[in-house]
């Protein structure tokens, strides 16, 4: 298993029912990580400090990682064996982090989105996970609010979603910039920081914020629009993995409004042509054609929030109304495997 990326450990799982975490909150606003399968049963749910957003698997490891929700000062290290907590770390002095991370592919190196906020600036904060997650160093990014990224499957390159809105941590999530914002969709060289290539989206307030990547380099990246709420931009970009071709996906103009403006979670599947895309505020899943950028068809999923690839070919989705259902990419209907008492966040993360 080591070298795979979780999601294509996922596809060739060979366990019946690998483990997904999710940050979720309970009726009374108690914030929790929990640990399900894909049919539903819970294996664990661990009480932690604050809500937390995404989070990523260690390669060959029994620790998964979940951050806290942005602008979060710290993540948790979790014993996905034993269902338990294995550490806490801190983002340190004038820095909070965003919300999502990712690891080398022999797991020694974490990658994380922070914020530097008396300048500003964002940085992809270095840890070795090897000495207790020591951190290394910082990467400039020469742009302002770094969210998710993914590592490429040449296991050299970050691949991240540049949101372009400044934010200060004594100000919450109050968004600073919105006229002057430089968001993008960039690659960096993991061992030097190097920033390779910045793709920019087509409009100054596409906030580039959450991405996938496919096993030939295809990156689907999804927006939050800034602007007017009455205008509906494009949502989905895709930067080709062979031609290097970079260009955004229009849907049909009716489904483009359903959307309101906003997406969250981004799964290309792994063994399949498919791409589910939520957005919690249009109620909808989006799936396309990741291999050409077509757009297939949508699913109404109130209030949908993570999504993750499984190995038969359906996606997993949770909802913020407290179910986890099943889609598959050929149906318009959805198949209900659990609803809980509980309000899950955005992101679903695999784990062993």
């Amino acid at each position: 298993m080591a070298g795979l990326s979780p999601r294509l450990a996922l596809a060739s799982n060979t366990q019946e029912h690998p483990l997904i975490l999710s940050a979720v909150d309970g009726p009374d606003g108690q914030h929790f990580v929990a640990g399900f399968d894909p049919v539903g049963r819970t294996r664990f749910k661990l009480p932690v400090e604050d809500r937390c957003h995404g989070g990523c698997q260690r390669p060959a490891s029994d620790q998964a990682l979940l951050f806290a929700r942005r602008p979060g000062r710290h993540f948790y290290v979790i014993d996905t064996r034993r269902g338990e907590h294995a550490a806490r770390v801190e983002a340190g002095n004038e820095f909070h982090f965003y919300g999502h991370g990712v690891f080398s592919p022999d797991g020694r190196y974490l990658y994380v989105t922070a914020n530097h906020f008396p300048s500003g600036q964002g940085v992809i904060r270095v840890y070795d996970a090897s000495e207790n997650y020591r951190q290394v160093t910082d990467y400039t990014l020469n742009g302002i609010g770094p969210h998710e990224l993914r590592l490429h499957p040449d296991g050299e390159t970050l691949v991240i979603a540049l949101g372009g809105i400044k934010t200060h941590p004594d100000y919450d999530r109050i968004k600073l910039n919105l006229d002057t914002m430089a968001p993008a969709l960039l690659l960096m060289d993991r061992r030097t920081g190097t920033i390779r290539q910045r793709y920019t989206p087509s409009d100054h307030q596409l906030s580039c914020r959450h991405l996938d990547v496919g096993p030939d380099g295809t990156v689907i990246a999804g927006y939050q629009y800034q602007g007017p709420e009455w205008e509906a931009p494009p949502l989905i970009a895709r930067l080709d993995g062979i031609t290097g071709e970079f260009n955004e996906i229009a849907l049909p103009e009716d489904q483009q409004a359903l959307l309101r403006n906003y997406t969250a979670s981004i799964a290309v599947h792994p063994h399949t042509p498919f791409c589910a895309i939520t957005a919690p505020r249009g109620s909808r899943v989006v799936l396309i054609d990741y291999h050409n950028g077509t757009y297939l068809h949508s699913i109404e999923v109130p209030d949908v929030a993570g999504a993750l690839p499984l190995a038969d070919g359906q996606f997993v989705v949770s909802s913020g109304n407290g179910s986890v259902q099943l889609i598959h990419p050929h149906k318009k209907t959805t198949k209900l495997l659990t609803h809980l008492d509980l309000r899950w966040d955005n992101h679903l993360t695999l784990a062993s």
